[in-house]
């Protein structure tokens, strides 16, 4: 985020409760299927908050293939600890299915651990099968 959006800062983090991290679209990346959320009533997703700047926005749009309709904006409610939070997540426009890249799985663990996930979240992020 620092690089795709230098003037947008970390806001803070929290849960994204009903919803699990997941991947798809395998055949429009080279790197693998490409990671997204999907609403799944027992789980949860470890999220980091930010307060996206106007100019950031439109590059983190192109940047996720939100204007070409590979991923599409949604709002959702993230829980944090006094409370919860709207906020806005890009989710992929194609079927679940398909591994993501090894390089893929490092880099959102990686991303992870840095907004203080869990150790157990980041194990089982590193722990997924890829390619």
């Amino acid at each position: 985020m620092a690089e795709r959006c230098p003037h947008s800062p970390l806001r803070g983090t929290g849960w994204l409760l009903g919803w699990r991290l997941t991947f798809g679209g395998e055949d429009r990346s080279w790197d693998g299927a490409l990671a997204t959320i999907v609403e799944d009533p027992g789980s949860q997703v470890f999220v980091a908050l930010y307060d996206i700047a106007p100019a950031d926005e439109r590059a983190l749009r192109a940047w996720e293939g939100a204007d070409l309709g590979l991923y599409r904006k949604i709002r959702v409610r993230v829980q944090e600890l006094d409370g919860e939070v709207g906020a806005f997540v890009y989710v992929l426009d194609a079927f679940e299915g398909g591994l993501p890249s090894a390089r893929s799985l490092g880099l959102l663990a990686e991303a992870a651990e840095e907004a203080g996930a869990p150790a157990d979240y980041v194990a089982e992020i590193r722990r997924r099968p890829c390619r």
